[in-house]
């Protein structure tokens, strides 16, 4: 981890390049910090996929969210579509994690598993 001062003073644009990643010091086009984290994050992973009901600081309102899916961003984003589409229903994938608006876990666990995952429902 770089010190504050070498925070503080790097360097985060250039006109012959554009904008800077603050983490490498590459150009945004070079940069290759947001492959590593989508690597790490998919190495982390277990094997299972787990879909839980969450409620909290939503205003009450229930979300189904499925985590734990091995697979890279934009083929989350393309399994998000499918489930919302399934669901009849909105949503969005945030870090990772697939939020599909409602209870719908028993739909989304009869999809994923059809799709070949492992699955658990977790939480209440």
């Amino acid at each position: 981890m770089a010190s504050l001062r070498d925070q503080l003073h790097g360097l985060v644009y250039s006109t012959e390049h554009g904008d800077i990643c603050p983490n490498c010091r590459q150009p945004q086009a070079d940069c290759c910090c947001a492959e590593a984290a989508e690597q790490a994050r998919i190495e982390a992973l277990d094997g299972v996929v787990r879909i839980r009901r969450e409620t909290s600081g939503r205003k009450g309102k229930g979300v189904t969210t499925v985590t734990g899916i091995p697979l890279p961003d934009a083929e989350l984003k393309a399994l998000a579509k499918r489930l919302k589409k399934r669901c009849g229903t909105g949503g969005a994938v945030k870090e990772g994690i697939i939020e599909i608006q409602g209870d719908h876990r028993e739909v989304l666990k009869a999809e994923l598993e059809r799709s070949g995952y492992t699955v658990k429902l977790a939480g209440g």
